[in-house]
């Protein structure tokens, strides 16, 4: 009985963590170079589960896994928007949108219209970005959380600008 009450505490311990690992926040690694320049890679990042209000260019982790992998890409359009690319301007509902974060040029695309729960997500290195244009519309439980903050590499610790 004494050896079940020391560990109590341990017990509670792990189970604290599991929660917030699972509903709230954890750690997590960006691979490859689709983020490039806000992300380089192997950046280790928080991802806040509980935010699950999307706005206009937040960086969010999708969950649609490539080899086993989550995407973090940037949300562009919105549910209910229509969204399109041409002459190397992003039109979202027939008006000009600066697009602030793409690097590199962005092919054209025809118009998308959005349904009420349902996102379009880029990479911000447009020329190799697996995202939308190829993975299609990203429903909202298909959005895991967002993610703002690099806690690794030290030298990165903060924000994403």
């Amino acid at each position: 009985m004494k050896i079940i009450k020391e560990l109590i505490p341990y017990l509670v311990i792990i189970l604290v963590v599991l929660v917030l690992r699972t509903f709230v926040i954890t750690p997590i690694v960006v691979q490859g170079e689709s983020m490039v320049p806000t992300l380089a890679g192997d950046e280790v990042m928080i991802l806040k589960k509980y935010d699950t209000s999307y706005e206009r260019f937040d960086i969010v982790v999708v969950n649609k896994s490539v080899e086993g992998d989550n995407l973090i890409k940037r949300v562009i359009g919105l549910p209910g928007e229509t969204i399109r690319y041409t002459d190397g301007k992003l039109y979202i509902n027939d008006k000009v949108v600066k697009d602030k974060y793409a690097f590199g040029n962005t092919n054209n695309f025809r118009e998308i219209k959005l349904g009420e729960d349902e996102y379009f997500v880029m990479g911000d290195n447009r020329a190799i970005s697996l995202d939308s244009r190829v993975l299609g519309i990203i429903k909202h439980d298909e959005i895991e959380g967002t993610v703002g903050m690099v806690i690794y590499p030290f030298n990165k610790i903060g924000k994403v600008k």
